[in-house]
């Protein structure tokens, strides 16, 4: 097995036990990032020097024995929406081209902290608007697993990432599936924490009541050493949540014998593609094999998060996209007056997609709209949210698909929002509940595309969604699979 196949338990092993040096590592990865990278287009951009130089600090820090992590010296991307200090952070779109932040968002600190090594900034949807990162006013990043396919989005370079060898170990943000969707079409484990399990400090904001960090990795005891570096309360985040994080390593060896998983009839309509279906389902059988207890659920109102989220979201979007106007930072198109300046630079900055969901959140929230649109659809909220919290006092855990299709080829959705949005339909009612969110590989299509499995788990027990998919993962081959890289 090459350097860069290996997990990050394996390679931080590796490094403890001096079998090889972080700057070592570091390089490996690197070469094989600059060689795979014009095949998957990853990365915005590239930090090689910053790299090396985090790694030769982690070097200092092996060498003495001190301050060691499961970090210490693994090379990891971070998408591009978070901050990193002096490091171009573009959000996927024109109108950050240049922007480089003065501070390092939360979880970024806290890895940074831990020694672990970034290797650049990854690829995106525009501002986290969309399901392909066809919308990047940059690149469009390619599947691994088919290069004529797209990866998923909005953090599709995250997940591209990682799954091409590129890195460890990648952050993601997760707005409507953001990262469980490109975990399931990448053939990786995706997991979207409890809004306020993790810090958004730093994040730049698509829709604030929805955004949420996670990681992507290629096996379950990386994610949980992942969300244990990043968790926990955080004071300059006024959402995050003061509870205690507990062992996520130790909670997931855990037997899930009596294990309750709820299956919800919702979540597997006629629409649903059939290799998913069964690729699902056999997964599920396979819980049930392990001892856990299969039960069917109801979600009666969860067909209306998609709709409800379509007016919160882009009304969220419409209120935070308001402060790039081209006065204090960002893109600055001159004017003959304010107005015009306002005008030519949003046009110049946006792309389609940001400007579609810009109008449609400003028309939800417009006078004599708000309570057909944005209060209804908050109203919906609280009725999703309710039946789930029914759900679990039954279940402990939710299984469903991730999504309703295998990757889809480049240009196939992007005539048809609809069709694109309609991509998210398993997703988003959990960014809608707040509650936590897992994608694990489950199998493969015919065409030898990924597909996921999702868990569902009540607010800040992620570590019964990491005990179920470790589970699972121990007792198939999926996650061990590699792409090819190949346009298939």
């Amino acid at each position: 097995m090459e350097l860069h196949q290996k997990t990050i338990h394996e390679v931080s092993a590796d490094l403890k036990a001096k079998k090889i040096s972080s700057v070592e590592l570091t390089k490996a990865v690197l070469a094989h990032l600059e060689k795979v990278e014009p095949k998957v287009q990853s990365f915005i951009t590239k930090t090689p020097d910053e790299a090396l130089a985090a790694a030769a600090e982690a070097d200092k820090r092996l060498a003495s024995g001190q301050n060691l992590t499961p970090f210490t010296g693994v090379p990891i991307a971070i998408k591009d929406l978070l901050c990193a200090k002096g490091v171009r952070t573009t959000c996927g779109s024109k109108m950050l081209e240049n922007f480089k932040p003065p501070y390092d968002a939360t979880v970024v600190d806290r890895l940074n902290q831990a020694g672990a090594v970034s290797v650049g900034k990854t690829n995106m949807d525009e501002f986290a608007m969309g399901s392909s990162t066809e919308t990047s006013a940059y690149q469009k990043t390619r599947n691994p697993w088919n290069l004529a396919c797209v990866p998923g989005g909005s953090s599709g370079g995250s997940a591209t990432s990682v799954s091409a060898d590129q890195a460890f170990a990648s952050l993601g943000s997760d707005t409507g599936g953001s990262i469980r969707q490109p975990a399931a079409l990448c053939g990786l484990v995706g997991l979207k924490p409890t809004y306020g399990r993790v810090s958004r400090y730093g994040l730049i904001a698509f829709a604030s009541s929805l955004d949420q960090i996670g990681p992507f990795t290629k096996d379950v005891e990386d994610c949980a050493l992942m969300l244990s570096a990043i968790a926990g309360h955080d004071r300059k985040d006024s959402t995050s949540a003061p509870v205690a994080v507990p062992d996520y390593l130790a909670e997931m060896k855990k037997s899930i014998k009596g294990l309750k998983v709820g299956i919800p009839k919702e979540f597997f309509p006629a629409g649903l593609n059939p290799e998913v279906g069964d690729a699902v389902k056999k997964a599920i059988s396979e819980l049930e094999k392990q001892g856990a207890e299969i039960h069917e659920v109801s979600l009666p109102t969860s067909p209306y998060g998609l709709a409800a989220y379509y007016v919160l979201a882009p009304s969220e979007a419409s209120s935070n996209l308001a402060r790039y106007d081209g006065v204090r930072y960002g893109l600055r198109v001159p004017g003959e007056n304010i107005v015009e300046m306002y005008s030519k630079t949003r046009a110049a900055g946006f792309g389609s997609e940001v400007k579609r969901r810009i109008m449609l959140g400003t028309y939800a929230l417009s006078s004599g709209y708000y309570d057909a649109y944005y209060l209804k659809a908050l109203k919906v909220r609280r009725l999703i949210k309710q039946d789930y919290d029914k759900a679990f006092e039954k279940v402990d855990v939710i299984a469903t698909p991730t999504a309703p299709n295998p990757a889809f080829k480049f240009g196939e959705k992007t005539g048809d929002p609809l069709s694109m949005y309609l991509e998210d339909i398993f997703t988003v009612s959990i960014n809608i509940t707040g509650m936590p969110g897992l994608s694990v590989p489950c199998g493969l299509s015919k065409t030898g595309l990924p597909i996921g499995l999702q868990l569902i788990g009540k607010s800040f027990d992620e570590s019964t969604l990491l005990r179920t998919a470790y589970a699972y993962e121990q007792a198939t081959e999926w996650h061990k699979l590699k792409p090819t890289l190949k346009d298939s």
